[in-house]
């Protein structure tokens, strides 16, 4: 059951169907909300050669970097809070980075009141999105501008000083300039300016050589706590001898920041480079440094991660990326799980119906799951309310009208159920839930939608809440079928080693695939046509816990949970 409970001024809802966490403090009861990176991990500081969160834990984030700001240049484009949400929701982003040009043509020396209404925008919605953010000093000859970085720095510190969202990038790429000599002085004496009115947000310094010689900086580091030092890398370009280099750096003892990294050459152009990426994706993940990829932006380059022509406003699908834009939303997006060098995605049968599992989404705000006894059993999502979402990458054949269909339970008439794109810009459709009698009596329901071809991120978005949802699907308009909750027989489960899996359709094909809980195909087995309504699935390799098992025959597609212990 669902109770409302009201605490003046404050009108909390709380669920008690199984385990509820709450947290008590003083006389009220405050329930568990999803987290934000930063409610997450708290303000970042450095401890030794780590950047730690506020239970002193390592702290590694993903995500992305703007193109420079310049007026005119094209990248200015995408310093929106649309973007932010962008990031956020469908990359599962947890930081971004605003590229402040400088001493460029039309960059801040030229209009600081313009470039600064720019880096505002992107930070007050990365605040609002509870994302961190850099601020961005971009230049290559800082030095030569050390006042107006001064009061620009002095400005943002007090602005945001006391926003543990906020990092501030200092320089971004110093050229083949003395550290001792040029970058440290410039270094030291903006730190001190913004430690006078910041204490403790996390400073980053650009190092010699486009940002390379971090070992050289780990020799005379500077004076302050909280600082951390720039390595950029691009992989088709650089390789191991800069990860020795970095390797050294932390062997000194200081923290390091990838503010900027790209996937091809260092020209921004040439092929991607994915074996090399890799590599450096690795050698971050075992150091645990944080992350963001040059650049998101639509010039006309290999680094960049939309295709040219892609508007600020667009409802982005990931036909809209570049192959380099595909390959790091792989990363970014998993990055608090596997690595993987793509998406977590919902695959497509040709000609049916594709059914996706509602807690299967790859990132979502707001809600739990729990058992559900509707038939197949495993998992729906419930707690959903106003302002919840759940956000999934699906694969369409082709451009043209499905029908989709939502399996949900409630016991009020007032729920709404809004399929969105790209924050919520895009809204593909509206239905509403009806009161079907409970929290366990389930029904399907059903309206169509009009979808573009290619891989694609769509958000289940919340404007009235009080359901469960436990299922929805997809197909094509013209020959959609009804996909029945009926679930593929399989035995024994929970299994060990093997599954046997009932085929329902024996003479026909079949191809099963194997999901984890946060929606990402582990297994996939081809089986030809065959008169035995017996298949055997290996699934030792797997690692104990709860999966979702999908067959598909024909235009018949069938699916259940099992465990593996």
């Amino acid at each position: 059951m669902k109770i409302t409970i009201l605490f003046s001024p404050f009108c909390l809802r709380l669920r008690l169907l199984y385990a509820w966490v709450i947290v008590f403090a003083g006389c009220g009861f405050f329930p568990a909300v999803a987290q934000t990176p930063v409610t997450r991990y708290g303000a970042l500081r450095v401890q030794g050669s780590q950047i730690v969160d506020q239970a002193s834990q390592p702290v590694s984030l993903a995500g992305n970097s703007l193109f420079w700001s310049n007026n005119g240049w094209g990248g200015e484009r995408y310093y929106t809070a649309n973007v932010v949400g962008w990031l956020k929701n469908n990359w599962n982003a947890t930081i971004v980075r605003a590229a402040m040009g400088v001493d460029e043509a039309g960059g801040y020396l030229e209009n600081p009141a313009r470039e600064k209404a720019k880096v505002k925008a992107v930070v007050d919605a990365c605040v609002a999105a509870g994302l961190y953010v850099i601020i961005d000093w971009h230049s290559h000859h800082a030095e030569q501008h050390q006042a107006e970085a001064i009061a620009f720095f002095r400005e943002m510190a007090t602005t945001y000083g006391n926003t543990p969202n906020v990092i501030y990038e200092i320089y971004n790429e110093p050229l083949q300039v003395s550290w001792t000599g040029v970058v440290k002085p410039y270094a030291q004496a903006v730190t001190n300016a913004i430690r006078a009115i910041d204490p403790d947000n996390l400073i980053v310094v650009g190092t010699p050589t486009w940002s390379q010689d971090v070992d050289v900086a780990a020799g005379s580091p500077v004076s302050g706590t909280n600082i951390a030092y720039t390595l950029h890398f691009y992989a088709a370009t650089h390789k191991s001898s800069l990860r020795n280099k970095a390797s050294v750096a932390l062997s000194q003892g200081v923290a390091l920041f990838v503010t900027e990294y790209g996937t091809c050459d260092a020209s921004g152009g040439g092929a991607v480079d994915a074996t090399s990426t890799q590599e450096w994706m690795d050698f971050m993940r075992a150091n645990k440094l944080s992350h963001c990829n040059w650049a998101l932006n639509d010039k006309s380059e290999t680094a960049s991660a939309l295709l040219p022509g892609t508007s600020p406003s667009a409802a982005w699908s990931d036909s809209y990326l570049t192959a380099s834009g595909r390959l790091v939303k792989g990363y970014v997006q998993n990055w608090g799980g596997t690595t993987t060098t793509t998406p977590p995605t919902t695959p497509p049968s040709s000609g049916a119906a594709t059914k996706v599992e509602a807690e299967s989404y790859h990132v979502m705000a707001g809600v739990q799951t729990e058992n559900t006894a509707d038939t197949g059993g495993g998992l729906n999502v419930g707690w959903v309310d106003a302002g919840d979402w759940m956000a999934y990458t699906v694969s369409v054949p082709t451009a043209g009208t499905y029908t989709i269909q939502y399996r949900v339970a409630s016991p009020n008439s007032s729920g709404q159920i809004r399929l969105e794109q790209n924050s919520g810009t895009k809204v593909l459709s509206t239905i509403a839930v009806p009161n079907t009698g409970g929290w366990q009596n389930w029904v399907t329901i059903t309206n169509t939608i009009t979808l573009a071809a290619g891989q694609q991120d769509i958000a289940i978005g919340v404007p009235m809440g009080g359901y469960n949802i436990n299922w929805w699907s997809l197909a094509p308009a013209t020959s959609a079928r009804p996909i029945t909750s009926t679930a593929a027989a399989l035995y024994p489960n929970p299994a060990q080693q093997q599954l046997h899996i009932a085929l329902a359709q024996p003479g026909k094909a079949a191809r099963i695939v194997v999901f984890n809980t946060r929606g990402r195909q582990v297994l996939s087995q081809e089986l030809p046509a065959s008169n035995s309504t017996d298949a055997r699935v290996a699934i030792g390799a797997l690692e104990p816990g709860l999966y979702t098992l999908r067959v598909v025959q024909a235009d018949q597609v069938t699916s259940t949970k099992f465990e593996k212990q």
